[in-house]
């Protein structure tokens, strides 16, 4: 009889410890630490993409609420609707995106819930078994008995360690079927807010489904109308390349220039014979090198020169929207932004130029070292030749023209190299 308890008692002890060890593994299993943290990171990426498409998609509606209604259609009009389209769609990408980062959640939240139900199943057919064997254990000899009955110290002794570890092992059981029990109610109430979340999104898909929708229309409707004034936007075609050389004339004779006093200046004042003849590059001045390293490490990071708006003209060359066959080509972006936005410098500097340029209203270039920036379509200029800027000063207002579209023509240049502004620019 003896050995039958002794049997009983460490035949369950061990199958608490096995248990026990099972649980951990079942834990470990489901909830992948690693996994969940990079589900976590994928939803706050997704939040802050969805927050700044957002954000542009305001800025889109703004401008173009607030420019005049008496305009006619025009090509700066179809451009921002392509471009509102565009952010639109990347808008609906982000929440197909989102939505399959909440329906990851879904299911492995479902799996979680499974395997807690199945472990708390399990656990009380454990309990139960623990009960059961205690039951005939005091059936079979009155425990006190059993505990004084042995025949030597260390008998005693042995015996009422393990008695206390199977009751130590039962209490365990109660407290892991009560965290089990609570985990359970944990994760069902996450999977309630996951289904809450992915019925959020569906809604938000549909409304972007439908505004997208508008917007084809809006755009087709645009290039109809567009189309049947060929030969007029050809004309405007023509205009705005003569428009574009003279501006790139412009900064090129004002960069020469610059160039041409800078190393004047550095023959008199080494006293050396004429320097490099190079138009590639400007002589630096201590200052000037360091202005310039400052807006090289910018790159990416430097303001708009407006404070809201979009790109609705973006650089290089690229197929006209409505005309086949005829590309256009911008040496720099145009910003469509708000009717007399202030316009303001991307970066400290010197004014080197003011001027204004047919068909472009006021121009201003602003030197950086051996960087330059060019302002175009400016009403009001509000600074002067010579001037030192800083980052964010206020240097005019932006010109609105007979369409009622406020657009700035901005230009980056590194010595007599045009570059594409957006690479400087900071993202939205």
């Amino acid at each position: 009889m003896t050995h039958s308890v002794f049997h009983i008692t460490f035949k369950s002890g061990a199958h608490a410890c096995c248990f026990f060890l099972f649980f951990l593994f079942v834990l470990g299993f489901l909830y992948h630490p690693k996994a969940y943290a990079q589900i976590t990171a994928d939803r706050a990426e997704l939040e802050k993409a969805k927050e700044a498409i957002q954000k542009r998609l305001r800025e889109f509606d703004s401008v173009l609420k607030k420019t005049t209604n008496e305009k006619r259609n025009s090509l700066s009009e179809l451009r921002a609707v392509i471009q509102k389209l565009e952010t639109r769609e990347s808008y609906i990408a982000t929440l197909n995106k989102e939505l399959r980062v909440v329906n990851l959640e879904i299911k492995q939240t479902s799996n979680q819930i499974t395997q807690l139900e199945d472990e708390l199943e399990t656990l009380k057919e454990e309990y139960a078994e623990m009960i059961y064997t205690s039951y005939k254990l005091n059936q079979g000899i009155n425990l006190i008995t059993f505990i004084f009955s042995s025949a030597t110290f260390k008998q005693f002794y042995m015996r009422l360690r393990y008695l206390k570890q199977y009751s130590d092992a039962r209490k365990k059981q109660v407290e892991r079927m009560e965290m089990v029990s609570l985990d359970l109610t944990k994760k069902q109430k996450e999977l309630e807010g996951q289904r809450a979340d992915q019925l959020a999104v569906l809604q938000q898909e549909q409304e972007q489904k439908e505004a997208l929708a508008v917007l084809k229309t809006e755009q087709q409707q645009l290039v109809n109308s567009l189309s049947q004034r060929e030969e007029e936007l050809k004309k405007e075609i023509a205009a705005t390349k003569k428009q574009q050389e003279e501006l790139n004339q412009l900064i090129k004779r004002v960069i020469e220039e610059e160039m041409r006093l800078a190393k004047a200046a550095e023959k008199v004042e080494e006293k050396k014979e004429e320097a490099d003849t190079s138009t590639e590059k400007l002589p630096a001045t201590p200052k000037g090198a360091a202005l310039s390293a400052s807006f090289a490490s910018n790159r990416g990071n430097i303001p708009w020169p407006v404070e809201s708006g979009f790109i609705s003209k973006r650089y290089g060359t690229f197929p006209h929207p409505t005309l086949k066959g005829i590309t256009e080509t911008n040496d720099g972006v145009d910003i469509q932004t708000n009717n007399n936005a202030q316009v303001k410098a991307v970066f400290a500097g010197v004014v080197t130029k003011i001027t204004t340029v047919p068909g472009m209203g006021g121009t201003i270039i602003i030197k950086h070292g051996d960087f330059y920036t060019m302002y175009s379509r400016l009403k009001t200029i509000s600074v002067k030749s010579g001037q030192e800027v800083n980052t964010s000063t206020t240097i005019g207002t932006v010109y609105t023209d007979k369409d009622g579209v406020s657009a700035l023509h901005f230009q980056t240049w590194k010595g007599l190299q045009v570059m594409d502004p957006s690479i400087w620019l900071s993202s939205k």
